[in-house]
């Protein structure tokens, strides 16, 4: 049994910012995958809730603009990022990333902007988002404003949402992967259907056999998804094998990692270390480095 007090099914994006705007206290719902599961668990029992589900011509899909971002639809579920051929071809690291997402019917039903606006740090897509520096659009009562997503999540379980605001658009600006190669690597107690306990994702440019830039990004070393600036600093410049052996000790200094039931903090560390070579090493081998 579900306890939900009232649902709205909004009939396009500005009815459902009316109707959020009317009622500060609803709570958004587009794939259910989440949002139910906390209302069975009664944690959000009788809740008021506002349906974007109906709403896919508006917020769904990808779509390679003329400047060259790409722009994603908040209710394109995982398996809709995975399968897009504008994904395949300029960032398949985010379909690789939202592949790995819970199990098959999960995927088809979950979307991007659920993954992102439930603020949680072991979502799979938010350290992939978080090294291609994605920016967020959100519209209002005001208008759209849009969030870098390193000033996106505010701390466990928050985003900067406000009750009245709808996550709109993910924008991954042309200069953020042009020229990058990435790979993602979720570590989990178990193979499948598990939550990340530590997530990593790596993008790099190559110079040849030389890291020309980098960017890595973390889901579960701390509080937030969170860029390792450091680590990348630490490495620009290197030859990729070099780089390589490095980028785990440097990242070291970036992470904050807690002790959990999941894993203690000395065995996130071990993870941080450890995967963030290999992460920078497989972005490398598909980018055509001999790593």
């Amino acid at each position: 049994m579900y306890d939900i007090a009232s649902i709205y099914e909004a009939k396009s994006v500005d009815d459902a910012v009316r109707a959020l705007k009317e009622d500060p206290g609803a709570l958004v719902i587009a794939g259910g995958t989440d949002v139910l599961i906390k209302v069975r668990e009664g944690r959000l029992a009788g809740c008021r809730l506002v349906s974007i589900h109906g709403l896919s011509e508006e917020l769904s899909g990808v779509e390679l603009r003329s400047n060259g971002d790409i722009e994603i639809g908040p209710l394109t579920t995982f398996r809709g990022i995975t399968e897009s051929p504008v994904i395949q071809a300029h960032i398949p690291v985010l379909g690789e990333a939202a592949d790995q997402a819970g199990g098959p019917q999960l995927r088809a039903a979950g979307t991007i902007g659920g993954n992102v606006c439930n603020g949680i740090t072991s979502a799979d897509s938010a350290s992939t988002l978080t090294a291609l520096d994605a920016r967020l659009r959100v519209k209002g009562p005001r208008g759209e404003r849009e969030i870098p997503i390193s000033q996106w999540y505010q701390g466990v379980g928050k985003v900067n949402l406000a009750p009245y605001e709808l996550l709109v658009k993910l924008v991954i600006p042309r200069e953020n992967y042009e020229g990058y190669t990435g790979h993602y690597i979720k570590y989990a107690m178990r193979s499948a259907m598990d939550i990340a306990t530590l997530g990593v994702s790596c993008l790099v440019k190559l110079d040849g056999e030389t890291v020309d830039d980098v960017s890595l990004a973390f889901g579960v070393a701390g509080p937030v998804p969170m860029r390792a600036y450091g680590a990348e600093a630490a490495v620009r410049g290197l030859p990729i094998a070099q780089a390589v052996r490095e980028i785990g000790r440097a990242a070291l200094e970036d992470v904050t990692p807690r002790d959990s039931w999941r894993a203690s903090k000395a065995f996130r560390l071990q993870l941080v270390e450890e995967l963030s070579g290999r992460a920078l090493a497989e972005a490398a081998r598909k980018g055509g480095a001999a790593v």
